[in-house]
């Protein structure tokens, strides 16, 4: 299945979840997940919106879920939207955070890591994540669409935006505190 083939105008996803990347001194908090869809993988903490909760809401939420901190001042930074043939599909909103409270601890979810920018693992993580972090990591704003079989990437298309009113405009103009 190829991005192309889908209307993502009228696509819905099944699940709204978020990601949250705390980025500081050269480095990004990131987590080897220990449970759920992609456990084993590394990734950003994250999980799914509640009903009735925002996605800056659920954002903070799982970070504190899944690492006992805080993230301060979290800014949406893009949007994901996956299509697996299986019928799953799911909407990301991917934030970022430059600081926060607390002590990174391990849960029952995930486990912290700390890495440099320079050396992401990707070779452990989404096949997609190499494709639109280094746009994140660079404090660029983007729309992705991936299609998915199982854990194989399929296809995919990725906007990039260098500003947030232009990011803004192409995801509906709802700040994510609303979406």
């Amino acid at each position: 299945m190829r991005v192309d083939d889908l209307d993502w105008t009228v696509w819905t996803p099944r699940w709204r979840a978020t990601l949250l990347f705390v980025c500081r001194d050269g480095a990004v908090l990131l987590i080897r997940k220990k449970r759920g869809l992609g456990a084993g993988k590394i990734n950003g903490p994250g999980g799914r919106i509640e009903p009735g909760e925002t996605a800056l809401a659920a954002a903070v939420r799982e970070v504190e879920e899944e690492l006992r901190i805080t993230p301060l001042n979290p800014e949406e930074r893009g949007r994901l939207r996956f299509q697996f043939l299986d019928g799953l599909s799911i909407e990301a909103h991917v934030f970022c955070a430059e600081d926060f409270t607390g002590i990174p601890t391990e849960t029952d979810e995930a486990a912290p890591l700390w890495v440099a920018r320079q050396a992401i693992p990707y070779d452990q993580m989404w096949a997609d994540d190499r494709v639109w972090l280094p746009v994140f990591l660079s404090s660029r704003y983007f729309f992705g669409f991936f299609t998915f079989d199982g854990e194989r990437m399929l296809d995919h298309r990725l906007e990039v935006f260098e500003n947030v009113s232009d990011y803004t405009a192409r995801t509906g103009g709802r700040s994510p505190a609303q979406a």
